[in-house]
């Protein structure tokens, strides 16, 4: 198994999560303007999508630039052979390796036998794993998952690790736990040595409730794990990685430049016929980051929530500066 890119970074590996709806294109390329995390991760793709009526739709989701490497593709599905196409694509498209989520709670995504279901189907997890590997050759393969779904699985991780996979990302939580409790970062040293046991060189990665990067590589120094993945503390915080505290002018700059790389991307997928981001208000829920932390945030967000287009957007924060 060859591991490429996964073998030359330095630990602490700094990964961004895959957030649906959050980590698309225009706020990757926001992040590398704030301070970038060491691996990139896309929104999960469905693989029965992306061989449907609905391709086009889905293709733009696999878009990125070349500033972004390394980057990971993280796709879902239940059906082994369109893995295998699809890690094909992905390669194709040039990414530094494919990421199988078997860990997303998302009712809609486990009634298809998909995310978080697979914990509960090793025969079909194990099978979608190696048609991955089949047809991603020799681009690295990674699974995300959580530590079991209604308690915590030592079966769960052994299994996956018997895998020989490149990296396995752990979301500390269970299924039934949901986003409801905290992380339980207490048996990270038990699965650091199932990984010593069956799979040494499968690089370790913990998930759940990172809320800032000195947290980060506290949790890194105390779990023996070579890296940690940070979601929603990156979406509250997009100067996560730099760990910078930027003033006010910074923070209305950044908002008018996610609306104009929103916008341009927008542009581009409508003309291919991709509607879904025609409706401004999806730009919305990163107002929500930016405008924090300082006299009057409040009441500005409030104002944003309400503008319908970036014209509104820039007037509203030119007026805000005067």
């Amino acid at each position: 198994m060859k591991s490429i890119f996964w073998k030359k970074l330095k630990k602490p590996i700094m990964a961004l999560a895959p957030m649906s709806g959050v980590t698309d294109e225009a706020f990757r390329k926001m992040l590398l303007r704030f301070g970038r995390p060491d691996v990139f991760w896309t929104e999960f793709v469905p693989v029965e999508g992306l061989f449907s009526k609905g391709r086009k739709n889905i293709l733009p989701d696999l878009e990125f630039i070349s500033k972004e490497h390394p980057i990971v593709a993280q796709i879902f599905g239940s059906t082994p052979e369109l893995f295998e196409k699809t890690a094909k694509l992905v390669r194709k498209l040039g990414f530094d390796g494919v990421d199988i989520n078997m860990g997303c709670p998302n009712r809609d995504v486990e009634k298809t036998g998909a995310g978080a279901s697979l914990i509960k189907n090793k025969d079909l997890a194990r099978e979608i794993i190696r048609s991955t590997k089949k047809g991603a050759g020799d681009m690295p393969v990674s699974v995300k998952t959580r530590l079991g779904y209604l308690k915590s699985d030592v079966e769960w991780i052994e299994f996956l690790l018997k895998e020989n996979l490149a990296a396995l990302i752990i979301h500390f939580r269970t299924r039934k736990d949901l986003f409801k409790v905290p992380a339980h970062w207490e048996l990270a040293k038990k699965i650091v040595k199932l990984r010593d046991t069956y799979s040494p060189e499968t690089l370790l990665i913990g998930n759940g409730g990172v809320k800032t990067l000195a947290q980060a590589h506290n949790l890194f120094k105390e779990t023996g794990f070579d890296g940690i993945m940070a979601g929603k503390g990156v979406l509250k915080n997009p100067w996560f990685f730099s760990e910078r505290t930027p003033d006010i002018k910074e923070r209305m700059a950044a908002v008018i430049e996610h609306a104009k790389i929103f916008e341009k991307l927008h542009k581009r997928n409508v003309s291919r016929g991709d509607k879904r981001f025609e409706n401004f208000n999806v730009l919305k829920k990163y107002f929500c980051s930016y405008v924090v932390q300082f006299r009057g945030a409040k009441e500005l967000r409030e104002r944003l929530l309400r503008a319908n287009n970036i014209k509104e957007t820039q007037k509203i924060i030119r007026d805000f500066l005067k």
